[in-house]
């Protein structure tokens, strides 16, 4: 009878699992979808229990393969990271890093970083995906992402890559001259605001204010609502409402006096864009090459 190895169907079990599918998991290791599937097979039969529900479209973990998925994965992991450790002492950066974040994000942290990046490493493929309704950064197979510090899973870590910045009420100067300014968070009740809708729950943002030491939230009227942030800036911009922003995604607007602020004194805690990833992933050379240039690109933008 053919020896066993302990480990056999483990890490096809596991591709499955973050690519959601076998077809995909196929893909990645460069082998047939009848090879994942045989090789999860086998790995069921030796435990006696399934891991998968399976139809024609869909697949999903049973009771004992969410069980065995939460016991395996941290001591994959583990040995994930010992690896890359060991390879870590000769390897020169390579290979593709995944990155999720959304448009904001990407202005602001990969438009100005990337060029010298692609340029300094060229054995380094960078895939970036500006998607704001995916936020299952290990499940989805991406190195890091990046995202505003407060949604950030707290067993992430976190590289900060933008100055703080602070959440604004902001309208155009015809605007202020046909409304007036709101004295209070209270006083938007009275005025047109441009409602940002959150696309991953299809909700409207509240607006988040502070007044001495506690948050105060408000839910504002509006004749317009997008999940477009472009969108609801430029029609701040030509005086069709007010808008909330961060003072970094309206900061060439309020510069040029095209938008002014209001409700300064209301602003809540400042917050700033992040580089998170896996702590699994830290030593990874294509990952820390990627930090630093993103830390001096922010430093270089800082002086200008």
């Amino acid at each position: 009878m053919a020896r066993t190895d302990l480990f056999d169907g483990i890490s096809e079990f596991l591709t499955v699992v973050r690519r959601g599918s076998f077809r995909a998991a196929a893909r990645e290791l460069g082998v047939t979808p009848g090879a994942i599937s045989q090789a999860v097979r086998t790995l069921e039969q030796r435990i006696g229990l399934p891991l998968f529900h399976r139809t024609t479209r869909h697949i999903a973990l049973t009771e004992a393969g969410g069980r065995f998925l939460a016991e395996v994965r941290p001591a994959a992991d583990a040995i994930a990271g010992s690896l890359e450790g060991l390879a870590n002492l000769s390897d020169k950066p390579s290979g593709t890093l995944r990155l999720l974040t959304h448009h904001i994000a990407a202005r602001e942290v990969l438009t100005p970083m990337l060029p010298a990046f692609l340029t300094a490493y060229p054995d380094v493929a960078v895939e970036v995906f500006t998607d704001t309704k995916r936020h299952d950064l290990v499940g989805g197979g991406f190195d890091a992402g990046i995202r505003i510090g407060e949604f950030i899973d707290q067993d992430m870590v976190t590289v900060r890559v933008t100055p703080p910045f602070s959440w604004v009420v902001a309208g155009s100067p015809a605007y202020f001259a046909k409304h007036g300014r709101p004295a209070t968070p209270e006083d938007l009740a009275r005025h047109v605001c441009l409602r940002f809708r959150l696309p991953d729950s299809g909700d409207l943002y509240r607006w988040e204010f502070e007044r001495e030491g506690v948050a105060v939230t408000i839910d504002p009227p509006g004749q317009l609502a997008s999940d477009d942030s472009a969108l609801l800036r430029a029609m701040a911009v030509v005086g069709l409402g007010l808008t909330y922003a961060s003072s970094q995604n309206i900061g060439r607007e309020l510069a040029e006096g095209r938008l002014e602020t209001c409700l300064d004194d209301f602003a809540p805690a400042q917050d700033a864009l992040y580089l998170y990833y896996p702590k699994s992933s830290r030593m990874q050379p294509k990952l820390r090459v990627l930090i630093d240039a993103c830390l001096r690109s922010m430093r270089e933008r800082s002086r200008a």
